[in-house]
């Protein structure tokens, strides 16, 4: 992946990185945003909850409402929208202000994940479209990785607005890259990247599946540093490298997938669901010693973005309309199995405690 189409794939991977970091950034920020504003820990978990709510509401909605515009205006207008945000947010007087910033943005992202990945995939041959889109989710998975540590870090040493305005500064690269390297796309109602098999009964199928499969994965992975502590037994000390053990395997995961996803998504699908099922079992079944639990941990790591590649990847296919309104279905999917996922997580807590967790997610999952 070279030349003009390759640095626009990395401008969105950029701008993927930057929303995925902004999403998830108040969770290293909390208590500085709780005492800096007066608020409880609670109440700045609502500036993550209300987030990723708003995108998986209106999500196909707005999608829907800007289909015929230009993907490269699009895009760049909503990395505007999320510069002026991320200001916004240094600068907020108060809890409301901030919560209105992050609400907003989420309305940007709402657009940005289901157009940004059709963008990358028209961007790319057929052969290789799967691929695009891998490195996409790419920057999504280094967000967890570098992005939210690094704005944790930032945050601690000179203040929580500065993490949001570094990232305003970051996503200015994205915004220009995105206005000088991406074409036009759609003028007209015309979709430039063409479901290859569309099934609509298919289409339907595999929006459910994700937000089954994604459900049961948060039903697990929510209360993952509870249950390494409770049940495996590391100290809190032990968190953060186990943590970053399992970001080194998303990553490994990211590669492994787009290596794959072109040559058979529906195996990769497969497979991936099987790894996640098989690491939240063995979870349940072996956590309670902390070799087994590290190489679930990975597991974990590995399987989730082979499946959000894969099962991306089989929309695309089977879209019976246009592919970014099928995407925009697949990113609300997405969402509402986040946020079913740590509701059935908690719900789960003081009737099974936090073993009960991952076995409850390999139900759902499967």
């Amino acid at each position: 992946m070279t030349g003009r189409a390759g640095a626009a794939v990395a401008a969105l991977a950029l701008a993927a990185f930057c929303f995925g970091t902004t999403e998830n950034l108040p969770i290293g920020l909390l208590p500085l945003i709780a005492d800096d504003l007066d608020v409880s820990a609670s109440a700045v978990g609502l500036l993550v909850t209300g987030y990723g709510i708003v995108v998986a509401v209106v999500s196909v909605p707005l999608v829907k409402m800007t289909v015929r515009m230009g993907r490269r205006p699009l895009l760049a207008g909503v990395m505007a929208l999320f510069i002026v945000m991320s200001f916004a947010a240094a600068a907020a007087p108060g809890y409301g202000a901030l919560f209105g910033t992050r609400l907003v943005t989420a309305l940007g992202q709402a657009v940005f994940w289901p157009v940004a990945v059709v963008a990358a995939a028209g961007l790319m041959p057929p052969e290789a479209r799967g691929r695009a889109g891998a490195y996409v989710f790419a920057g999504g998975s280094m967000a967890i990785v570098l992005g939210v540590p690094a704005g944790t870090w930032l945050g601690r040493a000179i203040g929580w607005r500065a993490s949001f305005a570094a990232l305003g500064v970051l996503c200015l690269l994205s915004l220009v890259a995105i206005a000088v390297l991406l074409p036009g796309g759609r003028t007209t109602g015309r979709d430039p990247v063409p479901a290859s098999a569309p099934d609509a009964r298919r289409f339907r199928l595999l929006v459910v599946t994700i937000m089954l499969l994604i459900g049961g994965f948060f039903t697990a992975f929510t209360y993952i540093t509870e249950f390494l502590t409770r049940v495996s037994g590391f100290s809190g000390a032990a968190i953060s490298p186990l943590l970053l053990v399992n970001g080194v395997a998303d990553i490994a995961g990211v590669v492994i997938a787009g290596i794959v996803v072109d040559r058979g998504p529906r195996a990769l699908a497969a497979g991936s669901a099987a790894v996640l099922a098989i690491a939240m079992l063995g979870l349940f079944a072996f956590g309670t010693a902390a070799v087994p639990a590290v190489v679930m941990l990975v597991l974990l790591g590995i399987g989730i973005p082979g499946a959000a590649t894969a099962f991306q990847a089989r929309v695309m296919e089977s879209a019976p309309g246009d592919t970014d309104i099928a995407s925009a279905w697949t990113s609300s999917a997405f969402n509402v199995g986040i946020a079913g996922g740590a509701l059935l997580g908690g719900a789960l807590l003081p009737l099974t405690g936090v073993r009960g967790t991952p076995l409850a997610g390999a139900a759902v999952a499967a």
